[in-house]
């Protein structure tokens, strides 16, 4: 992150009232450090709000800090749209869950008065890049990469490899693979493992496979990872955050890895994972420490 922040912009995927008010109080805060507010041109903000629009390509240029107001979801269109390109991603959660979105509405004058002034965590998430065979592009992946029949209860079998290592001929629905981001979403209902954001790894789910020995294994986060496809009904789907889908066929192959390009997120100094998840998952709810 620059050393000084001279320019915020704000993003947000939803038009709704709740989330207009949060921007105008970011506006107040960010004004009041005599920091120059901008919004996403696709922002739904009314231009009587005083926040000045902008193209991304102008956000991605000048832009200190993205502010983005949210969820998860919201996060992951930011990181892909500036994240991506460099810019720090600081989230405000409207969500449900929120592990990426850390600041809550009511935090929200403290909270980036203290980014402005420096008193902040970074912490670096990769992407995943994946390419398929006879395609062009590469396509990237925050949390995980999905793939899947496209069918409730169809079966695909595919071909795994790891650095060139065959690992297993699998039949099941689908299989996950997830970055430490991503541990906390999809894959986790998918019966995956929870991945603290320091481990530098990739998670390896099977959908309801058609084995009682197939479990969720780690790889390191450096792998390269290779599915063929070996047996489906036509076609099945690879999957891109739940945001983008494109179909696959009989023999085309997958190949995933770590993208060379990493998110920026910005946390608060009071920001602690393992509080996130007791928070947001329930961990020993309703016991007493003594």
């Amino acid at each position: 992150m620059k050393e000084k922040i001279k320019q915020v912009a704000l993003f947000a995927t939803s038009p709704e009232i709740n989330i207009t008010e949060i921007a105008l109080q970011c506006k107040e805060v960010l004004q009041s450090q005599n920091i120059k507010v901008l919004a996403d041109k696709e922002f739904s903000i009314s231009l009587k709000s005083g926040i000045n629009k902008a193209t991304q390509e102008h956000i991605k240029n000048n832009a200190d800090l993205l502010i983005s107001i949210g969820g998860d979801g919201t996060m992951i269109s930011a990181a892909k749209k500036y994240g991506f390109f460099g810019i720090p991603v600081l989230g405000i959660n409207l969500g449900k869950l929120g592990f990426l979105t850390d600041i809550a509405p009511f935090e929200i004058t403290e909270r980036i008065t203290e980014v402005i002034q420096g008193k902040y965590k970074t912490d670096k998430r990769s992407f995943l890049s994946s390419n398929v065979q006879g395609r062009k592009k590469n396509y990237i992946a925050l949390n995980e990469i999905v793939l899947h029949s496209g069918s409730v209860a169809q079966m695909i079998e595919f071909d795994l490899e790891i650095d060139g290592s065959f690992v297993y001929t699998q039949r099941a629905d689908g299989l996950i693979v997830s970055t430490v981001t991503g541990s906390t979403a999809y894959s986790l209902s998918g019966g995956g493992p929870i991945i603290h954001p320091s481990v530098k790894a990739i998670s390896i789910t099977p959908m309801f496979p058609q084995s009682l020995s197939s479990s969720p294994f780690l790889v390191n986060l450096n792998s390269k990872i290779k599915i063929t496809l070996r047996s489906i009904c036509g076609s099945a789907k690879l999957s891109f955050d739940s945001a983008e889908e494109i179909e696959v066929k009989n023999n085309q192959v997958i190949t995933i890895q770590k993208d060379k390009k990493e998110l920026t997120l910005i946390h608060p100094k009071n920001h602690d994972f393992f509080e996130a998840c007791r928070e947001k998952l329930g961990w020993g709810k309703g016991i007493v420490r003594k």
